[in-house]
Parts: structure tokens; sequence; C-alpha cells
């Protein structure tokens, strides 16, 4: 039996009424509350409409759900419900039906997005940092409230650049993590599958979003839209295999005692490991700097329990100026608050503020 390194018994802690979506009661709520003024996207089980909340023209998201399995849409709810007030997640605001519809629609907070394929391009090297590093507090407070995203990618990553926002978005295939429970493996997104899901191991965990962040990550650092293209679930395998060898992989599957039928086997064949320096080049070197490749060596690695977790990820040095930066505004904040003159703060003035508000906290 596979279990999580970490968190893996928040949910054995909650009462049942947490994670027991099946008997949930929905609450509706007051649909003329909300006007849809259009069309913003759709997938494979909603369609989203950008809307306006009446009392306060306040702008919003109408996610109309598909037929689906009802207890696939109270699972999302429920999520949504356990997560609202997390960092960094897309906060519910209610939930509406139509009388004439059986369709429910969540409507949710409004983020100004530009498509990664636009915005990835123009991000500096501090911009890499500082997004990977929001959505690592998404992922760090989802886990520890024991649910599993299972389908992180750019299309799911809302960002306001202009307000220097991010949301985790679309909880539809999200689950909350039980040990030892076996989990269905057609989640996530192609591209972004954890060599778990493409191996059929269904005992999987929160490991599983680190994977597909860091595909979501070196998509972004090498400059690529997409960074293990496969043409399906077989051929992405043997895509990762090229990258990462076949030794790593081999040594996974006789770990978990994982079973390939002899033609996939033969279409991996045998790859020696490539070096990430290897993909660096003159138009992406600013992004790709060696804590970058450090980084993602610990979060696209094949064995599910030796990826990094969020807060791993989080203390990596790719991300000290990061934290650095916080550290500043935590401190700005804090000479606000004792009314003190707020002024032009060096290093040292950083450093002294942090050590005494350690110290009172120690105290």
């Amino acid at each position: 039996m596979s279990v999580s390194r970490v968190y893996a018994n928040v949910n054995l802690n909650k009462p049942k009424e947490y994670y027991d979506y099946e008997n949930f009661t929905l609450e509706w709520g007051v649909k003329d509350k909300y006007q849809i003024t259009k069309k913003i996207g759709r997938g494979k089980y909603s369609e989203v409409f950008q809307g306006v909340q009446v009392l306060n023209n306040e702008p919003c998201v109408v996610k109309v759900l598909k037929p689906v399995r009802k207890g696939k849409i109270k699972r999302e709810i429920k999520i949504l419900l356990n997560l609202r007030g997390g960092p960094n997640i897309l906060q519910l605001i209610d939930l509406v039906k139509d009388e004439n519809s059986i369709y429910p629609a969540l409507i949710s907070e409004f983020v100004n997005n530009t498509d990664f394929k636009i915005l990835y391009p123009t991000l500096t090297d501090f911009d890499c940092r500082y997004y990977t590093y929001e959505l690592l507090k998404a992922l760090e407070y989802s886990h520890s409230c024991g649910i599993m995203h299972r389908d992180i990618k750019p299309h799911n990553v809302m960002i306001d650049h202009e307000k220097r926002v991010l949301r985790l978005i679309d909880w539809g295939l999200a689950e909350f993590y039980h040990p030892g429970e076996n989990y269905n493996v057609r989640v996530a997104t192609r591209y972004f599958k954890g060599p778990e899901l493409l191996v059929d191991f269904q005992q999987y965990d929160y490991s599983l979003d680190i994977w597909s962040l860091g595909c979501q990550f070196a998509g972004m650092i090498f400059g690529k839209d997409i960074f293990f293209r496969g043409k399906d679930n077989y051929d992405q395998l043997v895509k990762i295999a090229k990258i990462l060898g076949t030794d790593g992989l081999y040594d996974y599957l006789h770990t978990y005692k994982i079973e390939l039928s002899r033609n996939f086997l033969n279409m991996i064949g045998r790859h020696s490991k490539k070096q990430w320096n290897r993909f660096v080049n003159s138009s992406n070197e600013h992004w790709a700097v060696p804590d970058a490749l450090d980084l993602l060596d610990h979060l696209l690695v094949y064995d599910h329990k030796q990826r990094y977790t969020a807060q791993e990820a989080m203390a990596h040095p790719y991300f000290d100026v990061i934290r650095k930066e916080e550290a500043k505004k935590q401190a700005r904040e804090y000479i606000k608050q004792k009314k003190e003159k707020v002024m032009d703060l060096d290093d040292e003035d950083i450093d002294e503020i942090v050590k005494q508000q350690e110290e009172r906290k120690q105290k």
C-alpha cells in the first residue's frame, strides 16, 4: 500500500460530513441576483460565462455544469465550500439553479485572466518565481485540507497580471484523499498526467498535483506551451522516458510491483536521463536559471513518494527572493499597524524587524 508522506490522515481526523459529499444537501441561492453578460469559455463538464452581481454590479463568473453524475457535482461544491477562504483558491460565491433547468450553476469571483500563451512569454524571472510560489500556496492549503486537485494545468490557473493575483480554478476533478484508497486514473489532462496515472497505479496521492505543476513549470522556464507532448497516454509516458530516462522508470515499476504489457515496454525502450541544461538556450536562459532547474529536478520525479511536497518546494532556494519580499511586506504592515513612521527599509532593517517578530512569537 502506498500512503502519502504528508497529510495522510487529514480526512480520517475530520467528521464524516466534511468529506461525505454523497449525503451533502445542496442549498440553492437566488438566481435573479446574477446576470450573464457574455460567454468566456467551455470545458468538458461546463460552460463558463462572465456575469455581474445585480446588487453591487460586481463582476462574477457563472459556471453552468453540464449533465453529469449528481455525486460529481456535489463533490465539486463540497470541496469548494471546504476550501473557501484559502489562499489563491477560487472563491465560491453562490450556487443557483433555474427552476426550468436541471443544470446547476456555480457563481464565483471574477479574475481578469490573460491567456497563458500570451502571458507566459512576457513574464520576468521574478514573475515566474512569484506565480509558481502563489500556486504552491494554493496546493499546500488544499493538501493540508485533505484534497487533491487532480487537474493542474495552465488553463486552470487564472492570473490577473495587473493586480498580480493568481487563482486555482476548476475543482471538478478534485477528490478527498484517504490512505490506501484506489482512485480513478482517468483524471488530469494528458500532457500533465503523472507517471502513476500512465501506468494505471491507483493508490496515488497529493504528489500527483506536484508532477502536474512540474510540467507547467517546465513549460514556463523553457518557453514552451507544453513540455511533454504525447499523442496518447502511451506516447505520453514514452515522451517522459526519453527525458527522465528509463532506469528510474523501471525502478519505479519494480518498487510498486507494477506490470506493463510487453508491447508497452517495447514502445518505451531504453533511454538515458537527459540533463535539464540541454533545454536551455539564448531565448529562455533568463528563466531557466540553475535554481529553477534544481527545483524542476525535485518536481518531475517518477516515484511519487520521492517528489517534493508543496511545502518542501516552497522552501527551495529558488523562492528565496519571494520569501524576502514577503518579509518586507509583513515588516511594513507591522510598522503601519504600530503607527510608526513608514520609511524606505534596507535589508538590515528588514532582517532586524523580522528577527524581532520571531522573538515575540517565541515568547
